[in-house]
């Protein structure tokens, strides 16, 4: 399997963008708030402190079979960025799977952003032939337990510290 290439995915109301150096400055602003840091550590980050990690993501992982694909939320009514999410998609025992994860912004949250955010991205990755999506959420996470639940992900009960890994096996969409 070859590296796979991050493009634009829209849903009704969202654009996935491909995320770029240039969305430090106002993903920080989108990371702002310190309740998103209640269920993995870490502090609202500076620009500066984005920059590099952005610049990490962007050139993407040194081993060729494995693809780092991350996005930022972009809200079209309002034009402007709400939160990210990324995908690690890897070879596994289950086929070609991809690691979730994701964020929205405290003032965006309660609205569907993340739900639309996930069933996009899952439709997307149905596209590359990914057999498995896997997130693995803080077990406090109501809100994105609720998420997994409502998008077809089952709890494994298997448990990485706090967290319970959630498992979707996206139908393959016809060629």
């Amino acid at each position: 399997m070859g590296r796979i290439a991050v493009e634009p995915i829209h849903t009704d109301r969202l654009v996935l963008s491909p995320l770029r150096t240039e969305h430090a400055h106002e993903m920080s602003g989108v990371l702002a708030d310190p309740g998103l840091y209640a269920f993995w550590p870490g502090e609202p980050p500076t620009p500066e402190f984005l920059l590099p990690r952005y610049e990490l993501l962007v050139a993407g992982p040194s081993d060729p079979a494995v693809s780092w694909c991350n996005w930022v939320i972009r809200l079209r009514a309002a034009e402007r960025l709400t939160g990210f999410v990324q995908a690690v998609v890897e070879p596994s025992d289950d086929g070609l799977t991809a690691r979730l994860a994701y964020v929205v912004g405290a003032p965006w949250q309660g609205q569907g952003i993340a739900t639309e955010t996930v069933r996009g991205l899952v439709d997307w990755l149905r596209g590359r032939s990914v057999d498995t999506v896997i997130a693995d959420i803080h077990s406090g996470n109501r809100a994105s337990s609720a998420l997994a639940r409502s998008t077809g992900f089952t709890a494994t009960g298997r448990r990485h510290g706090d967290e319970l890994r959630w498992r979707l096996r996206p139908a393959r969409q016809a060629p």
